[in-house]
């Protein structure tokens, strides 16, 4: 086989189902395979892919869902968690938790996301300050915090605006 024929990329696969799906089975079947397509060696560093990932992942929940992403050290996808529940404005968000998961999975860094229900992705000044802190506590365990984002109809990257 030559060179050219190695790299040339894959046909796509085709999906059938046996039934119709809810828009909310749709969207997390779209998740888990992205998840499997990225967990096969292809690291978060694009941020439009991490957006996806993560609206699929939290876009149609009817609460406020705070997550990590744990990273290895060459940022590919070790564990996508959902740590902490709330209401549908607020989730308690706890560092020693989040600590907790980085060392069970030896994560080299992170990727922080939270949904919106009310669908404006906007930081809020609460966002802000749980992410100091949250990336003030990995500091001191020499895990990297990559990114927060926020999930509503749009998503917000802290990254991309400067606020990490």
């Amino acid at each position: 086989m030559s060179n050219q024929e190695n790299n040339s990329p894959k046909p796509p696969k085709n999906y059938v189902t046996t039934r119709r799906l809810t828009e909310q089975e749709l969207f997390h079947r779209a998740s888990e395979l992205l998840e499997e397509k990225l967990a096969r060696g292809q690291a978060f560093c694009n941020p439009n892919t991490v957006k996806d990932f993560l609206r699929f992942k939290l876009a149609h929940s009817e609460r406020e869902v705070f997550a990590v992403m744990l990273l290895d050290s060459q940022h590919q996808l070790i564990e996508f968690r959902e740590l902490f529940y709330g209401t549908i404005n607020a989730a308690p968000v706890y560092p020693r938790e989040i600590i907790k998961a980085v060392v069970e999975t030896n994560a080299a860094a992170v990727i922080f996301a939270h949904n919106h229900p009310s669908g404006v992705a906007e930081p809020s000044d609460a966002d802000k300050r749980v992410t100091d802190r949250l990336k003030t506590a990995l500091d001191t365990i020499d895990v990297q915090t990559l990114d927060h984002i926020v999930v509503g109809k749009d998503t917000v990257s802290f990254a991309e605006r400067g606020l990490l």
